[in-house]
């Protein structure tokens, strides 16, 4: 897969893009990242880039000329790299042209999974107070928003979708399981995670992480992901790929029934904690572990942590 970023300022991009992941993906092949200045194409001796707004306003605008013709350019450039491949009928003929904006679609996982199923991507990087609308009209294909504050440009936001989107291609992170099991990747926040030693000032790890009964593993796993994202992210778990049983659950735990044996001091947050006890007549009752006759079935125990 191959990254076309256009930008005024390819030099905020030297280190988070030639360490760790990003490195070894690209020197195995598997992504192609092309920085282009956007003052290439400017038009005056002084390589101007951006003009005051008509009607006046603060700030500066980015001019259409410049950025205008360096995305056609750029794609140009693709059409001529790809040659071989398009004549073999191989790549789509012109690559989502995304600006950087505060006024695009809100980012997220299943955003980058649908952005790692193209061959190329093309990324404009606004600034100022923004790009002339022209600009939109004529080649963006894509606005994208990384969240709802202020940057001093897209160059940040570029950034963020280049890594999470290289993610998702195949052999970039090694481990494909890595991928499907992050926070987010089934509509969930990840489970917790624990390395040696077992235990560490005092803490343990939890016991069912060392007992070797997988399917206990991957139950615990399970609902330690449904706890943490109903006490951070609830927003999330209306559109998460939940079973009954783990609706049923849910609505337990919001109602102070049930509880998650916690697996570490940082959650639930004070607000979340204090509204699923609230109105109880009895204080929440532990989920016996799977597989206990007779009994309802939750999240298994979390001894020792």
């Amino acid at each position: 897969m191959r990254f076309d970023i256009l930008t005024l300022f390819p030099e905020m991009f030297n280190g988070p893009l030639n360490a760790s992941i990003l490195k070894r993906a690209q020197e195995a092949g598997l992504i192609q990242i092309g920085l282009h200045n956007i003052r290439d194409w400017a038009q005056d001796k002084h390589h101007l880039t951006d003009d005051y707004p008509y009607s006046g306003g603060a700030g500066m605008v980015m001019k259409p000329e410049p950025l205008y013709h360096a995305i056609q350019a750029v794609k140009a450039q693709g059409r001529e790299r790809f040659g071989e491949d398009a004549r073999a009928g191989d790549t789509e003929p012109d690559p989502p042209v995304i600006l950087l904006s505060p006024q695009g679609r809100v980012f997220s996982q299943s955003v980058a999974r649908e952005l790692s199923r193209h061959r190329r991507l093309i990324l404009v990087c606004g600034h100022y107070e923004g790009v002339d609308e022209r600009v939109c009209q004529l080649a963006i294909t894509d606005q994208i928003s990384i969240g709802d504050y202020v940057l001093t440009g897209g160059e940040l936001a570029a950034m963020v979708v280049v890594d999470a989107v290289s993610r998702l291609i195949p052999g970039v992170l090694g481990d494909e399981a890595s991928a499907e099991e992050e926070s987010f990747a089934g509509g969930l926040l990840e489970y917790p995670q624990y390395t040696r030693p077992p235990e560490f000032m005092g803490l343990k790890v939890p016991e069912v992480l060392l007992s070797g009964n997988h399917a206990e593993i991957q139950r615990w796993r399970r609902y330690q992901s449904l706890g943490r994202t109903w006490a951070r992210r609830p927003d999330l778990l209306a559109r998460a790929p939940l079973t009954p049983e783990e609706r049923l659950w849910l609505a337990r735990l919001e109602a102070g029934e049930v509880q998650v044996p916690q697996a570490g001091g940082c959650w639930p947050p004070p607000e979340r904690r204090s509204r699923s006890k609230a109105g109880n007549q009895k204080p929440p009752q532990a989920v016996p572990p799977a597989g206990d006759p007779g009994r309802e079935q939750g999240p298994p125990d979390s001894q020792g942590a």
